[in-house]
């Protein structure tokens, strides 16, 4: 297998031959090395925007959440969360209550998502570096306050000045909804703001109203130990995975534990698929480059037909001549695969160090498109090339063999 290698380079890399078959193998390699470029920098792009919104869900996101698999609400005064509470990696423990509410500010008013947490949620979440206006203190002098994302404050005109509080109404658990007086049904509490916050995701910026859980409680008719999850800070992000299994082994199959990728799995199941789907397009592309390859190689048999009857004459078999232009396909492959590869790298490098690409005027997270190279994507790209090459190359060697045979 090595000679027909060997003559496979020769005809390559053959700096006599300077004719259009020569032309038409460097194209294709060209043809290669452009795909290959574009999957490498696409599936790194869409690495990099996953990595950013996912640090900003993740401000305010816990390291692992515990819900129930049957029901909404749940009680914690239990020996198994007290186990919980107890675990060594367990840094922070948060309670939390999480229902839909009617927000009103004067005229306006607008759906939300409350959000009620216990007094250390700052300890547990990145939520300080997220306040836009204000501070954020669920309670202060013992007076319950409410921070609104940035989002629903402007849908409701709240402003900045937090001098009128706002109205949330939630549906009462007991009783039936009387179709006379709607508004029965529903029980409101009043509460001042005192901060805004923003992680420039609109489905949290325009549905968030955070408050004190004890708030909630007293809103919702929620047990003073119930809640509809507990959150979670591990001291060793590293150790998540043991501590997860170990949480789940103490409550069993009535709770779910979820880490931060499981709690938004929507988002990375969409960006996955998105991802995908854009990498599918390129093979296609990558497909219409190799169409190069077939007519190079085509074109290398018949010229080479002399080279090929002297080889026969020195002993070689036909599946030997077949092996050397099979091996200049895959080499013309192999080379603009590298090529690309290596060339998007480069130009990935250049992006994440200096920007060069950027997203335009407005307000936008970042400045410049955000760059994250994965190993495994770069081998998977070369894996791609290679697989599409195979029977790209095989096809014409066999077809022209064929039609020599008839």
């Amino acid at each position: 297998m090595k000679w027909p290698i060997f003559i496979a380079a020769r005809y390559l890399f053959s700096k006599k031959s300077q004719n259009a078959i020569n032309l038409i193998s460097l194209v294709s390699v060209l043809g290669v090395a452009a795909a290959s470029l574009a999957m490498v920098c696409t599936l790194s792009a869409f690495n990099g925007f996953q990595e950013i919104l996912g640090n900003l869900y993740r401000q305010i996101d816990p390291d692992l959440k515990i819900t129930a698999t049957q029901g909404k609400s749940f009680h914690i005064d239990t020996e198994e969360f007290t186990q919980v509470r107890n675990l060594d990696n367990v840094a922070v423990f948060c309670e939390s209550i999480e229902e839909n509410v009617l927000a009103r500010y004067k005229s306006s008013q607008t759906n939300a998502l409350l959000k009620a947490v216990s007094l250390n949620y700052d300890s547990l979440t990145h939520i300080d570096d997220c306040i836009r206006a204000g501070h954020f203190a669920p309670v202060e002098y013992d007076i319950e306050f409410a921070c609104i994302g940035n989002g629903l404050s402007s849908i409701l005109g709240t402003g900045q000045s937090f001098i009128d509080p706002i109205t949330l109404y939630a549906a009462k658990r007991q009783g039936k909804v009387s179709l006379i007086n709607p508004a029965n049904s529903f029980k409101s509490r009043r509460i001042l703001l005192n901060s805004t916050f923003s992680i420039s995701q609109t489905d949290v910026d325009e549905r968030y109203v955070i408050t004190s859980i004890g708030f909630a409680r007293d809103l919702m008719e929620y047990a003073d130990d119930e809640v509809t999850s507990i959150e979670i800070k591990l001291q060793d992000i590293k150790k998540i995975k043991q501590t997860k299994r170990k949480i789940q082994q103490i409550l069993g199959d009535a709770f779910l534990v979820q880490d931060a990728y499981e709690q938004q799995a929507d988002f990375y199941r969409i960006n996955r698929m998105e991802k995908w789907i854009t990498y599918l397009m390129l093979c296609f592309i990558l497909l219409i480059a190799l169409f190069n390859v077939i007519g190079s190689l085509s074109m290398l048999i018949l010229e080479k037909k002399k080279d090929a009857k002297v080889l026969s004459s020195l002993g070689a078999t036909q599946q030997d001549i077949k092996q050397i232009f099979l091996c200049e396909g895959w080499m013309i492959a192999f080379l603009g695969a590298m090529a690309g590869i290596v060339l998007g790298i480069l130009l990935c490098l250049l992006q994440q160090h200096f920007g060069i690409l950027q997203l335009g005027d407005g307000s936008f997270i970042v400045q410049a498109y955000p760059i994250k190279l994965k190993i495994g994507d770069l081998f998977f790209v070369l894996l791609t090339v290679m697989a599409i090459s195979i029977p790209s190359v095989w096809w014409p060697v066999r077809h022209v063999f064929g039609a020599r045979k008839q």
